[in-house]
């Protein structure tokens, strides 16, 4: 095997299991606090330690792990302040992407936002919490990519990594009546990005999301987190 090709293996090999990583903590798979073994996620793997570490090295930039020298390496748990922070980026970029979208016209995100806040007034309807989330995460996707803007996604996936935003929607939903709340908030903020009303669509989406955390820390709260 040529040294490129065994370089190019061991770059797709090393990327592979920084996604897989990526996508166990997010998920919760691997909680946070949890201690990782770098012997026990190399043999789960099939590989080497070496993409292993450095698969580590990568997600301590991104923030999702900590390495801590001679005591190991762990899950990120972000405090309440960093959650508090985490938010307050998020209510800024997905604000922007409201306005952004709101000035693009009928572009085919608006159908599929339309799409998702039907299946989003079942699942309400069904009290279906956990598809609910599912599709609270679109709406939340959608909105970033239709503001086709490459450097705004680009920092709005590194912070949604770090706040792990899988495991804390359904928190923030937990809360009596939020479910409800957040869909409406969603109809209002989609219905100002079809008028092209961009100033309100900002605003509106600015408040849904700092409704949405502090929901979230009600939640966890109640849960004796943070």
């Amino acid at each position: 095997m040529s040294k490129a090709k065994q370089a190019a293996d061991n770059g797709s090999m090393q990327g592979r299991v920084i996604a897989e990583m990526r996508r166990r903590i997010i998920s919760g798979e691997l909680p946070a606090g949890g201690s990782l073994s770098e012997i026990a996620l190399a043999e789960s793997f099939g590989v080497s330690r070496t993409p292993v570490r450095e698969a580590l090295k990568q997600l301590q930039t991104e923030g999702l792990v900590e390495i801590r020298p001679r005591v190991g390496t762990f899950v990120t748990a972000p405090s309440r302040r960093e959650i508090t922070e985490l938010f307050e980026m998020k209510e800024l970029l997905e604000g922007a992407a409201a306005r952004l979208l709101a000035r693009r016209g009928r572009v085919p995100e608006l159908d599929r936002l339309e799409q998702n806040l039907v299946e989003a007034d079942a699942a309400v309807a069904a009290d279906d919490k956990e598809r609910y989330a599912e599709l609270v995460e679109e709406f939340h996707e959608l909105l970033i990519t239709g503001a086709d803007n490459a450097k705004l996604e680009a920092h709005y996936r590194i912070l949604m990594n770090q706040l792990a935003y899988s495991r804390l929607v359904t928190t923030s939903l937990s809360q009596p009546g939020r479910a409800l709340l957040s869909d409406r908030e969603h109809h209002n903020v989609l219905e100002l990005i079809i008028a092209k009303d961009g100033d309100s669509a900002e605003r509106v989406m600015r408040d849904h999301v700092r409704a949405s955390r502090l929901a979230l820390m009600a939640g966890l709260s109640a849960m004796g987190g943070g």
